[in-house]
């Protein structure tokens, strides 16, 4: 068992997330540390249609997280190592419990293991390996600290961060579980030590989103629905050029159409012959002094309201367009970006097109799916436990080797099986002095995989006895062969326990 002290004379080098624990976003003593995520169902229920939205686009979008660069990736050395502070223990696991007499040849992935899904503080979107954990709740997963706290940018836990169990290319099969509250141990949220390099987060309930019920609506009803949270949806379509021109004579159909005039358009003033209006975005000082000339034809009045757009925080850090990039983010997380329009006259060229966009509240989108370890079990936690014991280890390794050389899409989930190492330390920047390691080339993306002791390939169940951490390369090829983990000992026990004791309940 290792200890952070405090130098004597009272100097600490703080760094954000103790700065962060100080202000009171981690309630702990000197071991457990308890941060909230997603404080309200209402804000759950808007992380989970973020990344459910588009047939999954989002999670499709996201890569594996990017803690370990090349530098990282060194020898693990013989000195130094664990120390066990309580005798050893477990807790069982809960979940499939059918037997079987036959010799079973191939490994059976665990119905526990998933995917873990973030945004970071640079606005990407990245994810880690997990697995469902027993819990009193059946609420609970287990991943490595720095696939929840945002180490590399010093601030505090992820944001939007989800679990999906069983993910495959955009499908969440048992739903999307948001976490609610992160446990770590003190030292990792505070100090960033990577011997606590473990976390246990509490999800609420599932959510299976489907194409739920479209109902097509005004701007105004639009905007209202997106203020509160509701899951909101445009579509477009083309239209004849008779049509268009139509409908933008009546006031009240006119914001729900826009041209695009073409490569040969021509900008002109509204009495040359066949000049056709159409908006065009103007910043958000241009548009009050187009407004405050009132709306005669060719003094550029407005077109309709503005509109805000729904983006992520890295397109919102980095907008530099005409509209107004608000003050994000609102009550549920969300970013938007207000565009600002004013009207244009045009001949349009022959590739001109003409659309109608349509707005729509969708209702019934998010169905509860139950509680995580209801729908795939969870698996045992064991600490204090002897090396040279056999482990599998499981997880989705996407990133190259050193080398360059990428043997994983981090589209399907990997394992690895061996026994763990005694007394290993890795990198002194991340404090590692008491890891294990075992003989595996699983690359990042791995990170936060279940290390499972006692593995039963036909209940597919065992006990989460780690997770891996780091990525090593022993001999110096340039290519990955070791991966280790924290120790679990008996302060991890406390955290797993305090975890494991805390209700998350519903989102819908």
């Amino acid at each position: 068992m290792k200890r952070i002290l405090i130098p004597a004379g009272g100097a600490l080098l703080a760094t954000g997330l103790l700065a962060a624990g100080l202000a009171g976003t981690a309630q702990a003593d000197d071991t457990v540390a308890k941060d909230a995520m997603a404080a309200t169902a209402a804000n759950a229920k808007a992380i989970a249609s973020f990344w459910a939205e588009n047939n999954g686009a989002a999670l499709k979008a996201a890569t594996e997280s990017n803690v370990w660069d090349k530098a990282d990736v060194a020898k693990l050395q013989s000195k130094g190592g664990y120390s066990s502070d309580t005798k050893p223990g477990s807790t069982a696991p809960t979940g499939e419990e059918k037997k079987t007499t036959s010799k079973v040849q191939n490994v059976n992935m665990p119905k526990t293991i998933g995917k873990v899904f973030f945004i970071n503080s640079k606005g990407e979107k990245k994810w880690c390996s997990a697995t469902s954990i027993q819990s009193q709740y059946r609420n609970l997963v287990a991943t490595a600290g720095h696939c929840v706290y945002d180490t590399a940018a010093n601030t505090d836990v992820m944001s939007k961060w989800v679990f999906v169990p069983g993910y495959y290319q955009g499908k969440s099969p048992w739903g999307i579980y948001v976490g609610k509250q992160a446990f770590t141990h003190y030292d990792f949220d505070v100090y960033e030590d990577y011997d606590r390099d473990y976390a246990f987060v509490t999800v609420y309930n599932g959510v299976k989103l489907d194409g739920g019920k479209a109902t097509k609506v005004t701007i105004n009803e639009f905007k209202s629905a997106q203020a509160k949270g509701q899951v909101t949806d445009i579509k477009a379509a083309e239209v004849s050029k008779d049509e268009y021109e139509s409908a933008i004579k009546d006031p009240t159909k006119f914001p729900y159409y826009e041209m695009k005039p073409g490569e040969a358009k021509k900008v002109t003033g509204p009495d040359y012959p066949g000049a056709v209006v159409d908006k065009k975005e103007v910043s958000k000082t241009e548009y009050e002094a187009a407004k405050a000339k009132g709306n005669g034809r060719g003094q550029g009045f407005i077109y309709g309201d503005p509109i805000a757009e729904n983006v992520d925080k890295a397109t919102w850090d980095k907008y530099d367009g005409l509209g107004d990039k608000g003050t994000g983010p609102d009550k549920f997380g969300n970013y938007y970006i207000t565009h600002y329009y004013v009207q244009e006259w045009y001949v349009p060229g022959k590739d001109a097109k003409y659309y109608r966009i349509d707005y729509y509240v969708i209702e019934d989108f998010a169905k509860d799916a139950g509680r995580l370890g209801d729908n795939v079990g969870g698996q045992g936690f064991a600490w204090n436990q002897p090396t040279g014991k056999a482990i599998r280890v499981f997880g989705y390794p996407a990133a190259p080797h050193p080398d360059g050389n990428k043997n994983y899409t981090g589209v399907t989930p990997k394992w690895c099986y061996g026994t763990t190492t005694k007394k290993l330390v890795g990198s002194a920047a991340k404090k590692i002095e008491e890891h294990v390691a075992l003989k595996c080339a699983m690359t990042e993306g791995a990170d936060g995989g279940p290390w499972l002791y006692k593995y039963s390939n036909a209940k597919r169940l065992g006990y989460v006895n780690g997770v891996t951490s780091t990525f090593n390369d022993q001999d110096s090829n340039g290519r990955v062969d070791y991966i280790s983990s924290p120790y679990f000992d008996g302060e991890t026990n406390t955290v797993y326990k305090a975890a494991a004791a805390s209700w998350s309940g519903k989102i819908v």
